[in-house]
């Protein structure tokens, strides 16, 4: 590991190797104002597609919450992606066209290299509850999916327009919904107790209805998967959805919700 670049204290930029992947890896770390004034340890917040943070504007977003006093200080770990169509998707199995093939690799890379780095190294709080992972689109996909595999490590998932569409099958060789890759996976497993799970889809995040039931896929996969996990034992209270008038599959979206993330992840009514 080198510390490539900080700011002030507020930031630093990491490069990490990973052995299960054989490449490096460029990770943004956020630390709260206080951190480096102070002996306290922090929750921590797992970002996938980090080369996207800018887009996000993750930075100002924490600044206003953080004076706002609605959120408790947190470090992000935001990791840029190198084989996005490869390393994302679930590591169990990849989809129809192989993709997600690395899935895997990234899965043991973020659990078994990244976060023994981070909290060797920085403050955190770690064990069941302390950290939430999330992502947008293929990187929600493969956020939730770590998050479902590893409890020890994550307690909340967040999903922003997550591509819950992964399927085994093409829609024009035999497709059923059955065959999603996310929603069979839940199916099969036992429930992880203390996991809790916030969703959020945009009207607008595409046009695509393969069932002609007048929803678009992006929210009837959504609201498909919120259904097994109800099924699994999940509540209401375990389980948040946010469906957001003409949203689009982008960061504009997505920067524009991530304070109702931030707030329902760490905001300090929850605690």
């Amino acid at each position: 590991m080198s510390i490539i670049s900080t700011n002030g204290g507020h930031s630093a930029v990491i490069n990490i190797f990973s052995k299960s992947l054989q490449h490096g890896f460029i990770v943004n770390i956020l630390f709260p104002p206080e951190y480096h004034y102070c002996n306290q340890r922090y929750k921590v917040l797992f970002l996938n597609d980090g080369q996207d943070l800018e887009q996000l504007r993750m930075k100002e977003t924490l600044s206003s919450l953080y004076l706002e006093n609605k959120i408790e200080p947190i470090i992000v770990v935001a990791i840029h992606i190198v084989e996005r169509m490869q390393e994302y998707g679930i590591a169990t199995r990849p989809d129809y066209l192989e993709r997600g093939s690395m899935a895997s690799g990234y899965s043991k890379f973020v659990t078994n290299e990244l976060i023994p780095f981070i909290n060797y190294n920085f403050r955190t709080l770690t064990g069941t509850g302390n950290a939430a992972f999330a992502g947008f689109s293929l990187g929600a996909l493969s956020a939730l999916d770590i998050v479902w595999n590893h409890p020890y490590h994550f307690g909340k998932a967040g999903v922003f327009s997550g591509s819950l569409w992964w399927r085994k099958k093409d829609l024009y060789s035999g497709y059923k919904d059955s065959d999603r890759i996310m929603h069979d996976k839940i199916r099969r497993s036992k429930k992880r107790e203390g996991i809790k799970f916030w969703f959020q889809t945009g009207t607008h995040d595409e046009t695509h209805d393969r069932n002609n039931n007048g929803v678009i896929d992006s929210i009837d996969d959504t609201l498909d998967l919120i259904h097994e996990l109800k099924k699994k034992g999940y509540s209401d209270a375990d389980i948040t959805y946010r469906e957001i008038q003409y949203g689009t599959h982008d960061f504009r979206t997505w920067s524009a919700v991530m304070p109702d993330f931030l707030t329902w992840a760490f905001g300090k009514q929850n605690h």
